[in-house]
């Protein structure tokens, strides 16, 4: 016969609410009318941000 047991924890809260940046706001490049999503912090959409490449390894010098 088996003895192992099964133990669990008590759930202690919930996770913190997601940050909103505000409704009704539109991309700040000039010619486009793309509406902004309340959880994105930026000022443009995702086709007007730059891209950034993370540095993956090692550390800048």
């Amino acid at each position: 016969m088996n003895t192992a047991a099964i133990r669990g924890m008590q759930v202690s809260g919930l996770p913190r609410k997601s940050r909103k940046y505000g409704e009704d706001r539109v991309c700040a490049h000039p010619d486009c009318s793309t509406k902004l999503s309340v959880y994105n912090r930026r000022e443009t959409c995702f086709t007007h941000t730059g891209v950034k490449i993370p540095r993956l390894r090692g550390k800048k010098l």
